[in-house]
């Protein structure tokens, strides 16, 4: 697995900001444009499964629902098991949850109690790196479980949003930052 020279410049030049999305004032980075092309898509799996395979990941757990596309695209590179993170009420078998605050609101997000050994070396993949609440409680999710969170990683971080002051102490990997 090869890191492709110029990959910030090629994520770019192909993600679209939507201004006004979800609200106004907000500058959605919408990653489908990288997801339709295949050289693009697999150079940004490749570079993130790169991170993860130093790190000795056993498995990629990818926070819904962006996350799941990224997060098991890397985990099949990498041939280790993807554990989905998915929003409260949408796993059919037992779960942990984590809830956490939003700008407006409070969401929760869970994962099944069985869904990593204990001690296991887990990478946790999102597509976008923000205000970091999210990516936080996927980490404690995770912990709380029993597992060893070896790394959060993302195509995009939004640096003007601290998201890695909440993620502080953990290892971040993000292709390009805005």
């Amino acid at each position: 697995m090869s890191s492709v020279t110029g990959l910030p410049e090629l994520i770019k030049a192909k993600v679209r900001s939507i201004p006004d999305f979800p609200k106004k004032g907000v500058l959605f980075r919408d990653i489908t444009p990288i997801l339709k092309d295949p050289a693009a898509f697999e150079a940004v799996v490749n570079s993130i499964a790169d991170f993860f395979s130093a790190k000795h990941a056993e498995y990629i757990a990818g926070i819904e629902a962006r996350g799941f596309i990224i997060g098991a695209a890397v985990a099949h590179r990498l041939g280790i098991g993807f554990v989905p993170i998915r929003k409260k009420g949408k796993l059919p078998y037992k779960t942990v949850s984590k809830s956490y605050q939003l700008e407006y609101n409070t969401e929760t997000i869970e994962v099944h109690v069985d869904a990593v050994e204990p001690g296991k070396k887990v990478g946790i993949v999102d597509d976008l790196l923000a205000t970091g609440g999210t990516s936080e409680a996927a980490c404690e999710l995770i912990e709380q479980i029993g597992g060893k969170v070896v790394g959060v990683g993302f195509i995009i971080e939004l640096t003007d949003l601290k998201g890695r002051e909440k993620l502080k102490g953990r290892e971040i990997f993000s292709l390009v930052q805005y």
